[in-house]
């Protein structure tokens, strides 16, 4: 007689909190009972997890599956990138956790015998996995499913939408749903699966995942002031040549070095990632310039070996001249032969080994796109990433290739990012613009308001729905308030000044006007102190085409005559509260009318 399982998401809270040091589940419990809440509502249901690049999302995926579990689902699917990598990585993760039933991959499942009555099941997202599958479920008579999508903006997306076709990994993943099923897409990055309408997703039904406490992410290393940096950033000219990754690399060896000889941590395995192009004959390029400086330092009686240390000295001495420099360079060479050197591409030789995990006080990964999304590195000390970029950056892409964010608290100080200026700049500017995107998720605007701009784009064009997105609003609004007549007082008090938002928001609540906005205005100021304009509010009861409920209005609100460009004609940010009398409603509305930037939103 088989014995129903139960207490397995309590478990797994439990493990979590165990741990040394212990993890505070708060943010995994309230993504859970979000996503239960939205179960119980509709049994066929589709909607996302969303939260920050790295933030913890597998330890809330296992503790959602054994909720789900316990709930009386039968069948998990997880989909993963098509990276051995990635699957081997999260896999590994998923069985260490106790959970059971374990994890299991594709070539795991029986083909002689029934399936068993509960299962996890990792699978690729390619073609050929995702038809096996499809064909081993169908042959079990399992017809319901739930599906966790990891990073499922990506391959999942009907990049030919508005073509009138369906791509492969789309359809298969639809037929894996079939018409019971649960689709549960989990990313940092939605804007795609909002703007490509993935599944039907409902944005209402969205669930945050928030970061923990220990969380460094976006506005630890793209903070909006520059004087805010904790960490060692390195700015390149356009460039990434062979001596600016040597240069890394000598750093690199310092830092990890310093590490291991100076504090009381004990030794260490750290990981230098060199992120450059996503093409496999430049990872040959990068490792045969990282292979040059670390076969210089295996013979100690060759002139490279000597100028190479001398480099090694003069380093040590400037990041860290408390140290001793004898000690920090002594281990350099002592070590230098448990240096280990890693190309990650689909052309690697897997000998079983997690590449990701570091294996040497000195790893050193070099990829490309397989590093871009999902994969973990832990004590990554140094990033070299010099990805060229010919045209505009893609939001969606580059969120994800923030391999830096994570827990690096413990050592933030010594991490080093090396970048071109002028793509930290633009790398800076999707995560502004991602932000400002997000705080406007719970506004009850239907959907989010994206925004993109002259080197930025919100997610690739293909993906996006003609039929159902507006390109060009040209501005963005948060939650709607109950008016109040001495706002508008507030307002004429200085209709130029920070600290009118600051009373404005106060006024109105957090929600209907977000910090990080006041925060961005304050920060960026193209024409400097005359970039912001606080209008006074308008009456909307006399626009036939506007919501006087919601306080919208298809076309937008802030046109040419609300700028006031003669009051106010050095201005770059434009606020407006606009309002009903007959309502009692009103809502802030903002527009950016510098660098060319537009609003995206889906009317579906």
């Amino acid at each position: 007689m088989a014995m129903k399982q139960n207490g397995r998401y309590s478990k797994q809270l439990e493990r979590l909190q165990g741990q040394k040091p212990p993890v505070d589940t708060k943010q995994i419990e309230d993504a859970v009972a979000g996503t239960m809440r939205n179960l119980a509502s509709s049994r066929s249901a589709s909607f996302v997890i969303y939260g920050e690049p790295q933030s913890g999302k597998t330890e809330m995926m296992i503790c959602l599956t054994a909720k789900l579990l316990d709930n009386g689902h039968k069948v998990i699917v997880h989909l993963m990138n098509d990276s051995v990598d990635l699957l081997a990585q999260n896999l590994k993760r998923f069985k260490q956790s106790g959970l059971s039933p374990a994890a299991k991959v594709l070539s795991e499942l029986p083909t002689t015998t029934s399936l068993p009555s509960e299962m996890v099941v990792f699978c690729k997202k390619n073609s050929k996995d995702l038809e096996k599958l499809i064909r081993r479920l169908a042959n079990a008579g399992i017809t319901q499913v739930i599906v966790i999508d990891d990073e499922a903006d990506f391959a999942t997306p009907n990049a030919k939408i508005n073509q009138g076709k369906i791509t492969k990994i789309n359809q298969h993943v639809a037929t894996l749903l079939g018409t019971d099923g649960i689709y549960i897409g989990v990313t940092a990055t939605p804007a795609r699966l909002d703007l490509n309408n993935t599944f039907n997703n409902k944005t209402e039904l969205w669930v945050q995942f928030k970061p923990h406490a220990n969380y460094t992410g976006w506005e630890v290393f793209f903070p909006l002031k520059m004087s805010r940096v904790q960490y060692r950033l390195t700015r390149l000219g356009q460039g990434g040549s062979a001596a600016d990754a040597t240069a890394a690399l000598v750093r690199f060896l310092v830092t990890a070095s310093y590490l291991n000889t100076h504090t009381d941590k004990g030794e260490q395995n750290w990981t230098m990632l060199v992120h450059t192009s996503g093409k496999k004959a430049d990872h040959k390029e990068d490792q045969k310039t990282i292979e040059e400086a670390v076969d210089a330092l295996q013979d100690p009686m060759s002139p490279a070996f000597a100028a190479l240390m001398a480099v090694i000295g003069e380093e040590a001495a400037k990041l860290y001249p408390a140290a001793d420099v004898h000690t920090v360079a002594s281990y350099v060479v002592l070590n230098r032969q448990r240096i280990s050197l890693t190309v990650l591409n689909s052309e690697r030789e897997r000998l079983g080994e997690n590449a990701t995990d570091p294996t040497s006080p000195f790893t050193i990964i070099i990829g490309g796109n397989i590093v871009s999304r999902g994969v973990t590195f832990p004590n990554l000390l140094s990033m070299f990433f010099t990805r060229d970029v010919t045209t505009k950056l893609q939001q969606d892409t580059y969120i994800q290739r923030a391999r830096m964010f994570g827990a690096r608290g413990g050592y933030l100080k010594h991490f080093e990012l090396t970048i071109p200026t002028t793509l930290y700049a633009d790398w800076r500017k999707c995560f502004i613009f991602h932000k400002l995107a997000l705080e406007t998720i719970n506004s009850d605007l239907g959907a989010p308001v994206w925004l993109a701009g002259r080197r930025v784009t919100v997610a690739a064009s293909a993906s996006i729905d003609r039929s159902t997105v507006t390109l060009d609003r040209g501005e963005m609004a948060f939650k709607v308030f109950d008016w109040d007549p001495r706002i508008d007082t507030i307002i004429k008090g200085d209709q130029t000044g920070v600290d009118t938002l600051s009373k404005l928001r106060t006024a109105v609540g957090p929600e209907a006007l977000p910090q990080f906005l006041i925060d961005y205005i304050q920060t960026i100021e193209p024409n400097g102190p005359g970039s912001l304009a606080i209008h006074v509010s308008l009456n909307i009861d006399g626009y036939r085409d506007a919501d006087k409920t919601q306080i919208t209005r298809a076309k937008g609100f802030i046109g040419t005559n609300d700028l006031e460009r003669h009051k106010f004609p050095s201005a770059a940010h434009h606020i407006k509260v606009y309002r009903s009398e007959g309502t009692g409603k009103a809502r802030v509305f903002y527009k950016f009318t510098e660098d060319s930037v537009h609003f995206v939103q889906n009317r579906a």
